[in-house]
């Protein structure tokens, strides 16, 4: 799908962009790493916590260069696009280590550059390997990814889309307000103001309202909607779908036709140069996905991720090049599908998380028609903010997990006050992944979930008998490594 996002313009304008990137690392070799996931996956923490670990030697074992001990050192270094804002990670380590809170989400856009010197597994690759990679993390909203499938649909197509998507049970009464207001406009009326405001306003709440936790929807185009950045209130992004259009061609001046301008409007100078800027200078990629939060919601927010995860598949340019080819563009030949929060979880749970995620990702790359890249999925915790341990319950021996839930979660009626630390069973994964899969859009509370979770705070980090602090821990960050930057490094 990604080849129908672009024309020949753009292709060229990104061959040109590649070819100049490529010049410039003949001689200093790079990795351009995209990070991103819908909100609230963790995409700060785990761009924090991958430096911090690097940086810091941390505790690595399942990452072959750290484990062999090839790595002499890795650094930050000024990052190569000055137009895009630095990804702040001494403010984000500061909020983890010093303060124990969870930093800021990801906003916008970001980028940072970590260098790692290392020796060569091969004695063939030390003799003509600098021994040097830069890493240039690209840090992104996964709702501006999930734009990119606009690229190709019209504005009948999109609005036919959300008409259907809000229709659904799981939605529809989230949905009601912005559907009873669409149903009123008459897509021929002369093209008013305030009509097209109201009608983009109530649209972003309904699209807003998906996102809470009790819905923990995922499928939310347009997504500058609900991170507008530095267009918020522009006439880019007051348009929305109609309920109802024109036959044929719409009137001009008419309602429809300002509405179809704006919405071509949006592709032209947000979604598209985005792409082109961003995404398609990929090399590797991450997708962090809340997994937790959906299973939480239900069957309906399990469907509605895994058609998520489809979009952001077929946004992607995957594929393997060769010497020549990689001078004009930049294809994504691994791609790291990774189930955040599996601190949240006992580790008899981690399988099954685990193969849940495979199951979605599998349908998901069934579903976009996706080859060409290698596709792997991990249960993981960037950071781990809790222990394990056992409690006795009459002549049971329960698994629990053992950290300090964040102020005003809750638990069977009692509120947390952030400070006391507490031993939590957060139940079990089911054993059969088809029992979390529903597509017929059940409403949320048809199923009573197979886990519920409380957000803890970051842990507090250990000492050395030196004093000296250790790295933030993790669940599964090496092997996460390994397989997105390992083979640069062997």
């Amino acid at each position: 799908m990604a080849s129908s996002l672009t024309n020949f313009t753009d292709e060229a304008r990104i061959a040109l962009d590649t070819l100049s990137g490529r010049a410039a690392g003949l001689f200093s070799p790079s990795l351009r790493l995209g990070v991103t996931g819908l909100s609230r996956a963790g995409k700060t923490v785990f761009i924090s916590a991958l430096v911090h670990n690097l940086i810091h030697g941390g505790r690595l074992p399942l990452f072959e260069a750290q484990k062999s001990g090839r790595i002499a050192r890795a650094f930050l270094e000024e990052q190569p696009d000055d137009a895009v804002p630095r990804f702040q990670y001494e403010d984000h380590v500061a909020a983890l280590v010093n303060d124990r809170v969870w930093p800021d989400s990801t906003r916008a856009i970001s980028e940072l550059r970590l260098t790692i010197e290392y020796e060569s597994a091969s004695g063939w690759n030390r003799l003509f390997s600098a021994g040097k990679l830069s890493i240039d993390i690209v840090d992104y909203p996964g709702e501006w990814l999930l734009d990119l499938p606009l690229l190709g649909k019209s504005f009948a197509d999109f609005s036919r889309e959300a008409v259907e998507l809000a229709a659904l049970p799981v939605r529809s009464d989230l949905s009601q307000a912005w559907r009873e207001l669409a149903s009123t406009v008459n897509p021929d009326a002369d093209a008013d103001e305030m009509t097209a405001r109201r009608l983009a306003e109530s649209f972003a709440a309904y699209l807003k309202a998906c996102k809470l936790d009790d819905r923990a929807l995922s499928t939310l185009p347009p997504g500058r909607f609900l991170m507008p950045g530095d267009l918020e209130g522009s006439p880019a992004l007051t348009f929305a779908p109609l309920m109802t259009l024109a036959q044929g061609r719409p009137r001009s001046g008419s309602l429809q036709a300002m509405m179809e301008r704006r919405y071509e409007a949006y592709k032209t100078h947000v979604v598209k140069p985005f792409f082109r800027e961003h995404i398609a200078r990929l090399d590797r990629q991450i997708v962090l996905i809340d997994a937790m939060q959906a299973l939480n919601a239900g069957p309906a927010a399990m469907a509605d991720l895994e058609r998520a995860v489809t979009e952001i598949l077929s946004c992607f340019r995957p594929g393997r090049g060769n010497f020549l080819t990689d001078f004009f563009s930049r294809r994504i030949d691994r791609i790291l599908v990774a189930a955040t929060k599996a601190d949240h979880l006992h580790h008899e749970s981690h399988d099954r998380l685990q193969a849940i995620v495979r199951r979605l990702t599998d349908r998901a790359v069934a579903r976009a028609n996706f080859s060409g890249a290698a596709v792997d999925v991990v249960a993981m915790a960037a950071v781990r903010s809790t222990r394990e341990g056992t409690v006795k319950q009459g002549r049971e021996t329960l698994p629990v997990i053992i950290g300090t839930p964040l102020k005003g979660e809750k638990i069977n009626g009692e509120t947390f006050d952030g400070k006391t630390e507490t031993a939590i069973f957060p139940g079990d994964l089911p054993e059969k992944v088809d029992a979390v899969f529903d597509s017929s859009g059940s409403p949320p509370d048809s199923t009573e979930p197979a886990v519920r979770f409380v957000r803890f705070r970051p842990p507090k980090l250990e000492r050395t008998a030196e004093g000296v602090t250790l790295s933030l821990p993790h669940i599964r960050l090496d092997r996460a490594l390994q397989f997105l930057i390992g083979d640069h490094l062997a």
